[in-house]
């Protein structure tokens, strides 16, 4: 792992307190007031909260100082969030962090007044802003994907591992706007590649075993599984089905992998949140969100779980686990 990801997984879980907070980001007896909203579960969003929350305590906002934060979370239900996001305008937030597609759109929404910082895969072609330089109204933040070649990233670290790749599977939710977007741009990225790309629609944790009886029926030799929250949230039954069917797959959230997934590879999440403070703070000392430009991520993890490929019977070649930042035994 690099040594800024290093530094940063240390302070994370270290603790605020052996983080010295600079000069007070708001004058005295100013309280900021920060609403976080997002579609995750609390314990796959605590790291990353942890990671924002340190970010905002190096710019010098000190909870219960002059800092207060709420926190809403939809836990995977999306038809909670627009009652949330009301809920973070009924107490008066000065600014709203908002995370995954639904819980933006959900903010997004229900003001046109209240800077959102986000942060968010594909923000353009979600219609979140009008571009990545310029965003327009009340919107700003961070990019999870550095353009579609991510996409073409996943297929060829498949490849890697399943030599002479001809057919992979999508697993995707339709429900998720985000999804739609990224379906089209790994099955364009596939057919670069002369790979075949077919989707594989799973929009209730029902629909899972299912999902795996069309890969097998469609003869497909592995699997990508597109970042979504309901899908994030059965990731070890996912991890369970693929060893149990055969498959490799690759992932665009490194939790996945945690949870017993092959491989991933995507954005440091832990970096984009704690670069996401930074936004807050510049809004809070005025800056407009359409005067802020999207930040695209500048680190990439690549994660792979040794234990897993054993299990599926795959050598995972020596080139790959070198370049990994981090390999589960």
């Amino acid at each position: 792992m690099r040594l800024a990801s290093v530094t940063l997984m240390v302070a994370l879980l270290t603790g605020p307190g052996l983080v010295e907070a600079e000069s007070a980001a708001h004058p005295p007896g100013k309280i900021a007031k920060i609403g976080y909203l997002t579609n995750d579960s609390v314990a796959i969003d605590l790291p990353r909260r942890r990671a924002f929350h340190l970010g905002l305590r190096e710019l010098g906002y000190i909870e219960r100082q002059n800092v207060i934060i709420e926190h809403r979370v939809g836990e995977g239900d999306s038809g909670k969030l627009p009652s949330l996001a009301a809920e973070l305008l009924d107490i008066r937030v000065d600014v709203i962090f908002a995370f995954t597609a639904s819980a933006i759109q959900a903010a997004k929404d229900a003001t046109r007044d209240v800077p959102i910082v986000f942060v968010a895969h594909t923000p353009v072609e979600l219609g979140f802003v009008a571009s990545l330089a310029r965003p327009g109204n009340n919107l700003t933040g961070l990019s999870l994907s550095a353009g579609p070649e991510i996409y073409g990233k996943l297929v060829e670290l498949l490849g890697e591992l399943v030599p002479k790749l001809t057919r992979v599977a999508v697993v995707w939710n339709p429900v998720n706007a985000a999804n739609v977007v990224q379906l089209k741009q790994t099955q364009s990225a596939a057919e670069t590649s002369r790979v075949s790309a077919r989707a594989v629609d799973v929009r209730r944790p029902d629909e899972l075993e299912a999902a795996f009886i069309a890969m097998k029926q469609e003869r497909a030799e592995a699997f990508i599984v597109l970042a979504d929250p309901m899908l994030l949230g059965e990731r070890r039954r996912i991890a369970d089905l693929a060893v149990k069917n055969g498959l490799p797959s690759i992932f665009g959230i490194p939790e996945h992998v945690d949870a017993g997934g092959l491989i991933s590879y995507a954005a440091d999440r832990l970096d984009v949140f704690h670069r996401a403070a930074l936004h807050v703070d510049k809004i809070l000392k005025g800056a407009k969100p359409a005067d802020l430009p999207v930040e695209q991520p500048t680190k990439f993890e690549l994660i792979v779980n040794v234990k897993t490929a054993k299990a599926l019977g795959l050598n995972i070649p020596q080139s790959l686990l070198l370049r990994a930042d981090k390999v589960i035994d």
